[in-house]
């Protein structure tokens, strides 16, 4: 349900600290929203030097920035919770200092959104909708980030 888009320069992150961004990520939305983990996307995109600008000018320093998109639908006193928290555990996972970590937030109504085949649920919704799933669905669903899977 989740997608978020991390941007970076072009060698910044290497395969652990994009492994533990999108663990972070993953982890710190569960614990905000109560969305099961196994919704969390993360894709990671790489900017080569010279083709990112800040203020019209080359990006100097250090900067990783990170788009969600997220159901709309939860409280202000969550959204920002779930803000802070994404910069500290990205700022963490990615061994840089907060104020390059970059987050915006975009919320899309669920009716708008189809994932696994199915339209998806209101936030809170999500017990419900999983157990009207088709089994299969929802076995393939579940299994997602399962270690023995």
């Amino acid at each position: 349900m989740p997608t978020y888009h991390c941007t970076a320069p072009a060698g910044r992150l290497s395969a652990a600290q994009k492994a533990a961004v999108a663990e972070a990520i993953t982890r710190t939305h569960h614990e905000v929203t109560g969305a099961p983990g196994y919704f969390a996307e993360v894709i990671f995109h790489s900017v080569a030097e010279g083709d990112w600008f800040v203020g019209g000018q080359p990006l100097r320093g250090d900067q990783i920035f990170v788009h969600g998109h997220i159901r709309a639908g939860r409280s202000a006193v969550d959204r920002q919770t779930l803000l802070r928290r994404l910069v500290a555990a990205i700022a963490e996972a990615a061994a840089a200092p907060t104020h390059a970590i970059w987050v915006y937030l975009a919320e899309l109504p669920g009716r708008a959104m189809v994932e696994f085949g199915h339209i998806l649920p209101e936030p809170g919704d999500e017990a419900a909708w999983a157990a009207a799933l088709p089994p299969a669905d929802r076995q393939r669903m579940e299994s997602i980030g399962r270690r023995d899977a």
